[in-house]
C-alpha cells in the first residue's frame, strides 16, 4: 500500500495487471477447450505417431504458461520432469510410448497437430490462428520478457526448464 500522494512505480502497475498463475492457467484451459472444440469433428488414430518427435522431425513449441501447466500436471501425479527417451519420442509419453501422461494439459501444438491420417474435413485454420494469437497474448501478459524469446521447443523445456 502506498502513502497518500506517493508515486506508484510503473513496475508495480505492470505487476498489478499481470494475471495470477491461477488466472493464467484458467485462461489457458479455456484456450485449450476451444482448440479441442475446433478439432472435435476429427477422428484421430490415437497411434501416438505425432509424439515420435525424432522420427517425425517436428516438436511442439511451448510458451512459459504452457510449461507451467505441464509442471502442474506432473506435480499432481507426484512426478518430476521425465528424462529423454532412448527412442526419441516425447518424454511425456507412457513407458510403452502409446499415451500422453499429461494429456489433459498437453500443449497447444499437440492439440492442433493435424495428422494426415485424421478424418473429418478441412483443417480448422481460422480457429487455430485466432486461438494461437490469444495464447500469445496470454503468454506475454504472464511473462512480458517472453517477447524476446517467444515459445521454445518442448524438448528444450524438458531439458533446461525455464530460463
Amino acid at each position: 500500500m502506498h502513502e497518500k500522494g506517493a508515486p506508484v512505480l510503473i513496475d508495480e502497475l505492470e505487476d498489478a495487471r499481470r494475471p495470477t498463475s491461477a488466472q493464467a492457467l484458467r485462461r489457458l484451459a479455456a484456450i485449450y477447450r476451444r482448440a479441442d472444440e475446433a478439432y472435435a469433428r476429427f477422428s484421430c488414430p490415437a497411434s501416438a505417431e505425432c509424439c515420435q518427435l525424432s522420427r517425425r522431425g517436428r516438436q511442439p513449441w511451448l510458451w512459459r504458461v504452457e510449461w507451467i501447466a505441464i509442471q502442474g500436471a506432473l506435480a499432481r501425479q507426484g512426478r518430476s520432469v521425465p528424462p529423454p527417451r532412448a527412442d526419441g519420442a516425447c518424454p511425456l509419453l507412457d513407458a510403452e510410448g502409446r499415451r500422453c501422461t499429461v494429456y489433459a494439459d498437453r500443449p497447444f501444438g499437440c492439440r492442433t497437430y493435424f495428422c494426415e491420417r485424421a478424418a473429418g474435413g478441412r483443417h480448422p485454420l481460422e480457429a487455430v490462428t485466432g486461438l494461437s494469437a490469444r495464447l500469445e497474448t496470454l503468454a506475454l501478459e504472464v511473462d512480458p520478457d517472453a517477447s524476446a524469446g517467444g515459445p521454445r521447443p518442448i524438448l528444450e523445456w524438458l531439458r533446461e526448464g525455464p530460463r
